[in-house]
Order: structure tokens, then sequence, then C-alpha cells
């Protein structure tokens, strides 16, 4: 969640974030409104994860309308829901009963950018009362855009810098709350074999990339990457490289 009128950078942490969590089997949750919503659903379809949209509208009305296509890419892969009848217009009142819905969906709330009045505080309120996690990203005390975020953090939401930070709070959220799956599903592979197959992206990822990041050898790599494959995680594609496939 967070601004409709949102700084580069900040529609750039929203995509980086949305689309690193989507990667861990997360699926993203939001209002297709203009800025962080928008790049939030684009960061999980970059990914070629899961994405949610929910609408203050009936879901024969896109608003806003430049989002049709981006609609589109959403129920190709995901879902769109609304409470309201097909023919409903947007109005201003049926957001907040939007974000209730969002914040319901949830198993944490991330905030990105937002102003001290802005709606996606109600949000984060409506998620605290829903007994969900509230995670905001800290910006400048000058940026206009980051004192929504600060004042959700002096109030107690996490500070979050990194996803690893949001994993390893809704890994130990998950281990208090035995509905929840945990995060990580791979129960049967090794702490380095879990690693790499986190470094394993959906898109063609290179042995020279992953021997760079985790500074093992073409030989561990490749003996590693044999094991993930025969378990069905990723599959080999062209160029030496491979995918992950769940």
């Amino acid at each position: 969640m967070g601004s409709r009128n949102p700084s580069s950078l900040g529609l750039e942490t929203a995509r980086n974030f949305a689309e690193t969590l989507s990667h861990y089997g997360f699926v993203i949750t939001s209002g297709l409104a203009l800025g962080i919503d928008a790049a939030s659903h684009q960061g999980a379809l970059n990914a070629k994860g899961y994405t949610i949209a929910v609408a203050g509208t009936g879901l024969d009305r896109i608003y806003p309308a430049r989002h049709k296509d981006l609609a589109i890419q959403i129920v190709n892969t995901g879902a769109m829901i609304s409470e309201f009848p097909p023919g409903t217009t947007a109005k201003a009142n049926h957001f907040p009963r939007r974000n209730r819905i969002i914040s319901g969906l949830c198993q944490g709330l991330l905030v990105v950018e937002a102003a001290k009045q802005s709606g996606s505080l109600i949000t984060a309120r409506l998620a605290l009362e829903q007994n969900r996690e509230v995670f905001a990203i800290p910006g400048s005390i000058h940026n206009p855009l980051a004192r929504g975020c600060n004042a959700l953090i002096r109030e107690g939401a996490k500070l979050v810098e990194t996803t690893q930070d949001i994993l390893e709070e809704l890994n130990q959220y998950n281990q208090q709350h035995e509905e929840y799956p945990p995060v990580d599903m791979q129960s049967t592979l090794d702490l380095e074999q879990q690693t790499l197959l986190n470094r394993v992206m959906f898109s063609p990822t290179s042995i020279d990339d992953l021997v760079e990041d985790t500074g093992e050898s073409v030989e561990i790599i490749s003996s590693m990457l044999l094991i993930l494959e025969l378990q069905g995680y990723i599959e080999a594609s062209a160029g030496g490289c491979y995918e992950r496939i769940k």
C-alpha cells in the first residue's frame, strides 16, 4: 500500500519488494490504484507470481480506466474481487470499504510511501484491528511522502529495510499461528539447497550468477542444481540457465 503519487524511488521499491516476495510464494494483494498499488501488482506479475486486486467498483468498471490492461493481466494470473455488484461506479466512500478487505486478506501489510493523512494509514489501522502484521519503510524527515510511514513506525509498525525483515517477522508469526503455513515450504531441502533455491529466479538464471552470488564452486552449485531439478523445484532452460518453477 502507499501513495497514489509516489516518488520514482517509491515505485521502484514497491515493485522490487513485490517481485522478491512473490519469489518466496507470497500472493501480493493491493487495490489497483495509481502509484504504489499498481507497482506492487506489476512486481508480482514480473515475477510470474500471483496477485489479487480488490476493486472499489463493480468488476465491470475498472478504476482507474488506465489500468484496464493491468487488470486483464491480473485476472490471467491471479484474481480481481469486489463486494460491489456489477455496474457500481467509483465513489469516495467505497475505497475505505475496499481497504478493509485488502487488510483482511493479508498476512502482513507493507506501507511503502504515505503522506501524513494518507488512506494507507487507515488500511494499516484496519490491519492492526484484524490482528495482521504491519510493516513500513522509513524515510527522510524532510520527505512528506515518508511522514505516514514514520508515524506508523512510531506507533509500533515494524521498520523494514529489506524483504528479509518481512520474512523473518512472518516466520516468527507463523510459528505462533499454526493455521498459517510457514514461508519456506521446501522442508525436504537442507539449508544450503534452500538458500540456492531462493536465488534461482522464475526467469533464466545462469550458473555464473549463482556462483558469484554464493561464492561456491561451479561443481558444488551444479550438484545442488541437479538435486533441485530432480525434486521438481527448477528446470533447465536455454543457454545453460535454470528457472524456478515452484
